[in-house]
């Protein structure tokens, strides 16, 4: 087997995408509600056979960059060239600090590539003789040559639709690039140019290029998310303070609440549900509280990390929804800041984030005001893509 180990994934986006029109590249236009470049990362990311993501981009663009994928723990941004060549080329020099064995050189244009794509991909390098993989399609409509009539027809045998991403052991490609002749159309032309030698892999109809307005809508029909929901429980009790820390506020009351964070409950059922939305756990695995760092932490760097988890899965926050359960302090005079500071710690619209309270009628350990619950729901949308087994 020789398969490559460790596997970057390089998306260039730094073109104009003209014949697409619309005010702003392409690549940073919305497909159902989400910039395009969002949707090609999230589908690289969903398939664990590639290690890193990196961009290439325009960097007059970068502020459409921040806003399209800049929350998603990306490696900084590289700045491309005046063609596609260029940027290809500057982006695997960008690489050579932490050289892969193989990069996947992606367009950001083709969003919706599916694992068993990049699965294929990937099984090219068992073979110790290939340099390079590249999916493609075998061309099915007849062909004719011809300029106002035609006037020959050309034989489709063999002949092929190549999509990327394109694969390739790193130093083959480097060194390819550095050598090339201006004009590629693609980085299999400059491969086979340097004589490398580049396996056909299986193509898929869903990886096409968006170019023109009317793909934006073949694009959308093509989105494959599947919606998740999740819950979270916590509960703390009162003990000596004079206030209390929830959904992210300092609350005055005649009581704190005990715990070995700042024992917010409101962000800790929060994290829970989210952590359970992409099955990771709950917030005890995640931040211990046997481990002395927590002690008295504050609360909105559990919930942030779950976010950034379900965003390193490619990830849509769609909603979440808490409840305080409680007799005192009242919820009703901070629920719009509460809202807003939940929102802004998920880094989403406050219209996606719900805070409702209600108390037990003086029932139970809450009733009897010895502490809080909180209980919580979270639903998001994840690329709908497993690993092939």
């Amino acid at each position: 087997m020789t398969r490559p180990t460790h596997v970057h994934a390089l998306i260039v986006a730094a073109g104009k995408g003209v014949r697409a029109g619309g005010d702003i590249p392409k690549q940073y236009q919305p497909v159902a509600g989400v910039p395009l470049l969002r949707h090609a990362v999230a589908h690289l990311r969903a398939y664990s056979g590639i290690g890193a993501v990196s961009v290439v981009i325009d960097p007059a663009c970068r502020d459409l960059y921040d806003a399209a994928v800049g929350d998603l723990g990306l490696p900084a941004p590289i700045a491309g060239g005046a063609t596609r060549q260029e940027s290809v080329r500057l982006g695997l020099e960008a690489l050579a600090g932490d050289a892969p064995s193989l990069v996947m050189i992606h367009d950001a244009a083709r969003a919706f590539v599916p694992v068993s794509l990049l699965a294929a991909l990937l099984a090219a390098f068992d073979d110790a003789d290939n340099d390079g993989a590249c999916p493609a399609l075998p061309v099915i409509d007849s062909l004719r040559r011809g300029s106002g009539h035609y006037a020959a027809s050309v034989d489709r045998a063999d002949l092929w639709r190549v999509q990327t991403p394109q694969a390739f052991r790193y130093p083959a490609i480097l060194a390819a690039h550095r050598s090339a002749e201006p004009g590629a159309t693609d980085d299999v032309a400059i491969a086979l140019a340097a004589g490398l030698r580049v396996a056909i892999t299986p193509g898929d109809e869903r990886a096409f290029k968006v170019t023109e307005p009317r793909d934006f809508a073949k694009a959308a029909a093509m989105t494959s998310y599947s919606s998740r929901a999740a819950s979270g429980f916590d509960v703390h009790r009162f003990g000596p303070g004079d206030h209390v820390w929830l959904c992210g506020l300092k609350i005055p009351h005649s009581h704190g609440l005990i715990g070995h964070s700042d024992a917010d409950a409101g962000l800790h059922a929060l994290t829970d549900a989210l952590l359970g939305t992409i099955a990771a756990g709950d917030i005890g695995d995640h931040f211990p509280p046997s481990d002395p760092q927590w002690k008295g932490a504050a609360s909105d760097r559990f919930l942030a990390h779950a976010a950034t988890l379900v965003r390193a899965r490619g990830g849509i926050i769609d909603h979440v929804d808490l409840t305080l359960i409680c007799e005192r302090p009242k919820i009703g005079p901070h629920r719009e800041a509460m809202r807003a500071r939940v929102a802004a710690i998920l880094g989403i619209d406050v219209a996606r984030v719900s805070i409702k309270a209600t108390t037990t009628e003086e029932l139970g350990f809450t009733g009897r005001r010895e502490g809080i619950a909180a209980q919580a729901m979270a639903s998001v949308r994840l690329p709908e893509a497993a690993d092939p087994a």
